[in-house]
C-alpha cells in the first residue's frame, strides 16, 4: 500500500531542477568521498551560536538515511511503527513539509544486530529530475521530486529470487548519467534510470546473512578506464560500467563478511578497512595479460563503519576501538592516532584543509588534522539524540539527520 499527502503549492518553476554540483545529492556528497561540494562555506574557527545556528528542527521516525539537499528541498527516509517507510520533502529554508510518500517496509534485522534498530538504511540518490529510495525489503523506488509520487519500483527478492538481505537495504544507489547502479538483489545490478529496467547483473552472492553489500558503489578511473571499484561482503572489484565485466577483484577478510567501509580511490590505489581483517592499500595493476590487484600494505588497524577522508597524502580513520588514527596513504605507517575515545561512528568531511565529523553521541567537532597532531579546534552538542546518518552540507548549510528529526543549520558568513 502506497499513500502520497501533497502539502505545498509550489511554482513549477522553483522545482525545474537540474542536476546542480552544489548539491548534497547522494551518500557521502556529490563524489562519495566526504568531499565538500564547490560554493560550500568556509568553515570559522568556532562552532559557538555566533558562527553557526540551527535554522529548523522537525521530528521523524528512526532512520539512518542521509538527507539530500539540493537548494530548494531537503529529502528524508525513516521507518515509522515498525511498518511503513516514509519519504518527506520539505522546504529547505523554512522546514515546511511539501510532500510524503510511504510504502509498508519494514522487517527485524537479527537479533544480535537489533540493540540499534531494524529502520531504515540505505540513503538516497538524487540526479535532477528523480529521487531513488532503497527500502529494507530489498526495494528501489524512483520518486518524482516535485509531487512525491511513485515512477516505478523493484522488488528485488521478487525479481530475483533472492532472500530477504537479513540487514536489510544497505547500499547506498549511485546515478551516472542515464542509469542507476544498486548493490542489491544479492548481486551488484545496472537499471535504466527512466524505467527501473535492468541493463545487468553481476557480482551474485547468495544474499541472506552472509551476503548482500554493506558498501556502496563508487566511480573511478583506473589506467585511464572509468569503472565501478565496488566492495561485496568478501572482496573488492573492479567492474566494466558498460558490460558488467568484472575487470580485477581481490579478497578483503573481515568477521561475518563485516566490510561496510567504501573504497577510497587515489591514483590506481584502493584502500579499504574491515572489521577483524586490518587495513588494506592494494595495486591495481593493468598490463597485456589484463587486469590485477596486488596487496601494496597491511596493517592491523580495524575500520568498522565510517568511511575516512583523505588529506595530503594521509587517511584519516575512524577505528573500531573509537579512536582516530592519520594513516600514510603510501606506506600504511600510523602518523598518530587519538588518546580519546569517541562514539561508535564518525560520519566525516572535509575541506582540503580541516575535517568536520558529526559524532553518533550527537556533536559536532572541528578538526585540525595533520600528520603532527590532531587538534581539535571546536567542539559542540547538536542534538540531544544520536547520530548516525551522514552529515549533509550544501552552501552555508548543514544538515543533520538525528535518530528521530532532521535539523537544518546555517553558517554565519
Amino acid at each position: 500500500m502506497r499513500k502520497i499527502v501533497f502539502l505545498g503549492v509550489v511554482l513549477s518553476c522553483g522545482l525545474a531542477w537540474a542536476a546542480d554540483p552544489a548539491a548534497w545529492d547522494q551518500w557521502r556528497g556529490p563524489a562519495r568521498d566526504g568531499t565538500l561540494p564547490s560554493g560550500a562555506a568556509v568553515w570559522p574557527d568556532d562552532l559557538g551560536e555566533n558562527h553557526l545556528q540551527r535554522v529548523w528542527r522537525r521530528g521523524l521516525d528512526e532512520g539512518y538515511s542521509t538527507p539530500i539537499v539540493t537548494p530548494d528541498r531537503v529529502f528524508t527516509v525513516e521507518t515509522v511503527d515498525n511498518k511503513r517507510e516514509v519519504v518527506r520533502a520539505f522546504g529547505l529554508a523554512d522546514g515546511q513539509e511539501v510532500w510524503n510518500t510511504n510504502w509498508t517496509g519494514a522487517m527485524q534485522v537479527p537479533f544480535f544486530a537489533r540493540r540499534n534498530g531494524s529502520w531504515v538504511r540505505s540513503s538516497p540518490a538524487f540526479d535532477g529530475s528523480s529521487l531513488y529510495v532503497g527500502g529494507m525489503r530489498d526495494l528501489l523506488v524512483c520518486i518524482d521530486p516535485t509531487t512525491g509520487r511513485e515512477r516505478w519500483r523493484v522488488d528485488f527478492m521478487q525479481r530475483y529470487k533472492t532472500p530477504l538481505p537479513d540487514f536489510g537495504f544497505v547500499s547506498s544507489p549511485l546515478v551516472d548519467g542515464e542509469f542507476v547502479f544498486a548493490q542489491a538483489g544479492a548481486s551488484l545490478v545496472k537499471l535504466d534510470r527512466r524505467t527501473g529496467d535492468e541493463v545487468w547483473r553481476t557480482l551474485a552472492d547468495g544474499g541472506g546473512m552472509f551476503g548482500s553489500a554493506f558498501s556502496s558503489p563508487m566511480i573511478a578511473t583506473l589506467h585511464g578506464q572509468r569503472q565501478l571499484v565496488v566492495q561485496t561482503r568478501a572482496k573488492l572489484a573492479g567492474v566494466n560500467m558498460d558490460d558488467g565485466t568484472v575487470l580485477w577483484s581481490v579478497d578483503v577478510p573481515a568477521f561475518r563478511g563485516m566490510n561496510i567501509l567504501n573504497p577510497t580511490v587515489r591514483g590506481n590505489q584502493v584502500f579499504t578497512s574491515s572489521y577483524g581483517g586490518g587495513a588494506f592499500l592494494f595495486d591495481i595493476l593493468k598490463d597485456g595479460k589484463g587486469w590485477s590487484a596486488r596487496q601494496a600494505w597491511k596493517t592491523k588497524t580495524e575500520g568498522y563503519m565510517a568511511s575516512p577522508v583523505v588529506l595530503d597524502g594521509h587517511i584519516y580513520l575512524h577505528r573500531r576501538d573509537r579512536r582516530v588514527s592519520c594513516i600514510e596513504w603510501a606506506t600504511g605507517r600510523e602518523a598518530w592516532t587519538s588518546d580519546e575515545r569517541f562514539g561508535q561512528y564518525w560520519s566525516m568531511l572535509t575541506d582540503g584543509r580541516r575535517i568536520l565529523a558529526l559524532d553518533q553521541k550527537g556533536e559536532l567537532l572541528l578538526v585540525e588534522a595533520t600528520p603532527r597532531e590532531m587538534k581539535i579546534v571546536a567542539r559542540r552538542t547538536v542534538s540531544a539524540e544520536e547520530t548516525w546518518a551522514h552529515l549533509a552540507a550544501m552552501g552555508d548549510y548543514l544538515v543533520i539527520r538525528e535518530l528521530k528529526g532532521v535539523s537544518v543549520w546555517r553558517w554565519k558568513r
